[in-house]
């Protein structure tokens, strides 16, 4: 079992920038693609960014794309998701997760291991 904790959320004005983390209970992660998704109130959860074992393939949702970055750090076992250029409708819960293999891409069934959340407010 792999435990995954996610931290950095917070209220932010829009426009400005947010910066997640997600540590990994184990090292074996390292060997898998990691992922970010968010589900808002009265919505379904939605893929946001994944990157695969080595950290040289993303993949972001068009809504996201130029604005968040996704990046990882398997000597710390960590994942990261960066926002910059905040939007009032990227307000949500954020989860990262681990994917069955060397990368998840986003589909949400792909994913074995998943964190608690973290929440993220934009205010306009």
């Amino acid at each position: 079992q792999v435990q995954l904790v996610e931290s950095g959320g917070g209220l932010v004005q829009a426009g400005g920038s947010l910066k997640l983390s997600c540590t990994a209970s184990r090292r074996t992660s390292t060997n898998n693609g990691m992922g970010w998704f968010r589900q808002a109130p009265g919505k379904e959860r939605e893929f946001v960014a994944a990157i695969n074992w080595k950290g040289d393939t993303t993949d972001y949702t068009d809504s996201v794309k130029g604005r968040f970055s996704i990046s990882r750090d398997n000597v710390k076992g960590s994942v990261y998701l960066q926002m910059n250029n905040l939007k009032p409708e990227d307000t949500a819960v954020y989860y990262c997760a681990t994917a069955r293999s060397v990368y998840g891409g986003t589909r949400g069934m792909n994913y074995q291991y998943w964190g608690q959340g973290t929440q993220v407010t934009v205010s306009s």
